[in-house]
């Protein structure tokens, strides 16, 4: 791993566990069916994907799905479904970024949105009594503050010339195939994180 200077890491079942059949029952019990149509972890409606993105308010996301399920919902009922895709995070996993920090430059980039990242900050502070899931990574990308989402090259590209790091010189590691597969297409060096593997040992 000396050969890299630089780790890109993503969030959702890397760094957090998270849950799609939960998310998916959460949303069925409020009334809409064959959710994991609208979310998986390889697929995204437009909705969905224009939420990542930033290009739809919280507002608007709520009022998409009221007129979806045909109820007036509120926004705790909705937003308690859509954070149930969100467990824990892995404690080992967390503290082994604090001791990568000194030997690599650390970056995030996550598929994620505004009501997730609230949600995620506040699991953080109560398992780790940390604020802010940024305090980890030199910078975090997401989804929905730069308006590009993965695979898109166009996110990978964002990171590198914001970080101003080369892609060679980087470790992605990410759980979903065709994220991988569009890093390696740039030039990154790449792990697909398979369930049961974790960071820690993976990262000599």
């Amino acid at each position: 791993m000396e050969r890299f200077k630089n780790i890109l890491f993503d969030l959702g079942a890397v760094l957090i566990d998270i849950d799609f059949n939960k998310v998916a029952r959460a949303f069925e019990n409020l009334g809409i069916e064959k959710f994991e149509q609208q979310f998986s972890q390889l697929n995204a409606s437009r909705l969905f994907e224009n939420l990542e993105m930033g290009k739809i308010s919280e507002p608007e996301f709520h009022k998409a799905i009221q007129q979806q399920t045909g109820k007036s919902l509120s926004a705790t009922d909705i937003n308690n479904a859509w954070n149930a895709i969100l467990m824990d995070f892995r404690k080992e996993s967390m503290s082994f970024l604090s001791s990568l920090k000194d030997k690599y430059a650390l970056y995030l980039l996550s598929n994620t949105n505004a009501i997730h990242l609230m949600k995620v900050n506040e699991i953080l502070e109560k398992q780790m009594g940390v604020q802010d899931l940024d305090i980890y990574f030199h910078k975090a990308y997401y989804s929905h503050k730069i308006g590009l989402r993965k695979p898109g090259k166009e996110s990978f590209q964002f990171v590198l010339n914001d970080a101003n790091i080369i892609a060679e010189e980087t470790f992605f590691i990410d759980d979903t195939l065709p994220n991988i597969l569009s890093a390696q297409e740039l030039g990154f060096k790449t792990h697909h994180l398979l369930p049961g593997e974790r960071v820690e040992n993976i990262i000599k």
